[in-house]
C-alpha cells in the first residue's frame, strides 16, 4: 500500500518571508500520508490514558470531551516538504492532560491505534504547545486525518502529531518510535531541517 493518499497533489504557492521552514513548499491541500490502513474505533471504545508516572489515568471520550478545549490557529510542516498555513483546531492542552497525572519522566512516547508510535521530550508537550485535537477547520477531525483525535504538536515536523492517538507513555528514557527506527530524526525540528538521523 503506498503511503501517499488522496489529496497529495503537490499545488505551491508562495511561502512568506521568515514564515516557512527552510526546504518547505507551500499548499492548500491537506495531503493524507499513512504507513497502513486508516484505523475506525467506535467512539464508546475510544480512551486516551497516560501511563508510567505514579499513576495511571484514562478518560473515555464523554470525559475527554468534558475537559477544557482550545481553539487555534497554527502552521504545519511535513517532512514531505509541504507546509500548510492558518490550520485551525479544537483540542485538549497536553497542559491539562499531564497536569492531573504526578509524574517525573522527561520523556514521553505517544501511541496510536494501528500500532503507531513517536516520542517527544515533555517539555515540549508543555507550555501550550501541543494538544490532542479533535476537530479541524470547524469540523470532527476525519478519520483520513486521524480522528476521532490526533496529537498536534505544529512546531515540530507532522510525524510528531500522531494520528489516531491513544496515550502516551512516560518514560525516563528517549524510546524512539516507528518513523525515529526507520532512520527520521530523533526530535524533528523543521527549522534546523531534522528530517532524518544524522541531520
Amino acid at each position: 500500500m503506498s503511503p501517499i493518499s488522496r489529496g497529495f497533489h503537490r499545488k505551491r504557492e508562495e511561502a512568506p518571508a521568515g514564515r516557512v521552514p527552510p526546504g518547505q513548499y507551500v499548499t492548500r491541500d491537506f495531503p493524507v500520508l499513512s504507513a497502513g490502513p486508516t484505523p475506525h474505533t467506535p467512539l464508546s471504545r475510544w480512551s486516551f490514558s497516560i501511563t508510567g508516572g505514579h499513576e495511571t489515568k484514562s478518560w473515555t471520550w464523554d470525559e475527554f470531551r468534558a475537559l477544557p478545549t482550545d481553539t487555534l490557529t497554527k502552521d504545519i510542516h511535513c517532512v514531505t516538504r509541504w507546509s500548510k498555513l492558518d490550520t485551525t483546531w479544537q483540542g485538549v492542552s497536553l497542559d491539562v492532560l499531564l497536569g492531573m497525572v504526578e509524574y517525573e519522566s522527561r520523556y514521553a512516547l505517544a501511541f496510536s491505534d494501528g500500532g503507531y508510535t513517536t516520542n517527544l521530550p515533555v517539555a515540549d508537550l508543555l507550555g501550550g504547545q501541543a494538544w490532542v485535537a479533535f476537530n479541524y477547520e470547524g469540523a470532527p477531525l476525519g478519520a483520513e486525518h486521524g480522528g476521532p483525535a490526533r496529537l498536534l504538536v505544529p512546531h515540530l515536523y507532522f510525524w510528531k502529531s500522531a494520528k489516531w492517538v491513544r496515550g502516551l507513555r512516560l518514560r525516563d528514557t528517549d524510546e524512539p518510535g516507528f518513523w525515529e527506527n526507520y532512520g527520521y530524526h530523533i526530535y524533528g525540528d523543521p527549522w534546523r531541517e531534522q528530517r532524518y538521523a544524522g541531520d
